[in-house]
């Protein structure tokens, strides 16, 4: 898989990839903060920023962003370079995600957290594919999975599951959600991914993958 340099890429559709990471990184943040609002489960690494917010304090979205550019630093023995779609992931979803959360109450009954958490799984799906589609470079936590994958040899499946695996078990012991949102996530998150890019994904440009 193909990583990008730090300095945005040229090219007539530069203008509609840079709307559309920014949009589709919004959208990502917002997406988890319904899951959070629904209180059912999110992903591995949504439980895990919740674990990190309830035991050592601040905002999820503080965490977002710390544990992005904590990750950012494992690039650098695994020599990968981080694109203009990497640095926005780290700076935009923590403040989209607390934003959305100052916007969106808690919720208690069931028949409206339900409905709050397909929204959010939804959401996630639409938004990873505008900014995955948008050919920026990789998030943190994705470019993390391919450099250890060229690094290792390791298949991609291997790697991503070991490391899914790893932060779901920190967020549980540190304290977050994990329910019926996780199962939903890890079932629906792929086929979504994989519809929405048919659509968002801009011709041309270097490749890109996944937060």
């Amino acid at each position: 898989m193909a990583t990008t340099a730090l300095t945005a890429p040229r090219g007539d559709a530069l203008g509609r990839r840079l709307c559309q990471l920014a949009v589709g990184l919004w959208l990502y943040g917002s997406s988890i903060a319904l899951m959070l609002r629904a209180s059912l489960g999110g992903s591995p690494w949504d439980v895990f920023h919740q674990g990190l917010s309830r035991h050592l304090g601040m905002g999820v979205g503080v965490w977002v962003t710390v544990v992005g550019a904590l990750v950012l630093l494992l690039w650098i023995p695994l020599r990968q370079r981080p694109g203009v779609g990497t640095v926005a992931n780290v700076l935009v979803l923590g403040v989209a995600l607390d934003t959305t959360l100052s916007l969106v109450p808690p919720q208690h009954a069931l028949a409206l957290r339900v409905p709050l958490l397909a929204a959010g799984v939804l959401l996630n799906g639409l938004a990873s594919g505008l900014y995955i589609g948008a050919r920026l470079g990789p998030g943190p936590r994705d470019g993390l999975m391919t450099g250890l994958h060229r690094r290792t040899g390791r298949s991609i499946r291997l790697i991503r599951t070991l490391i899914e695996l790893t932060v779901l078990t920190a967020g549980v012991v540190l304290g977050g959600t994990v329910g019926v949102g996780t199962v939903a996530y890890a079932l629906a998150i792929g086929p979504l991914v994989q519809f929405f890019l048919r659509w968002c994904t801009v011709p041309g440009g270097p490749g890109s993958d996944g937060h």
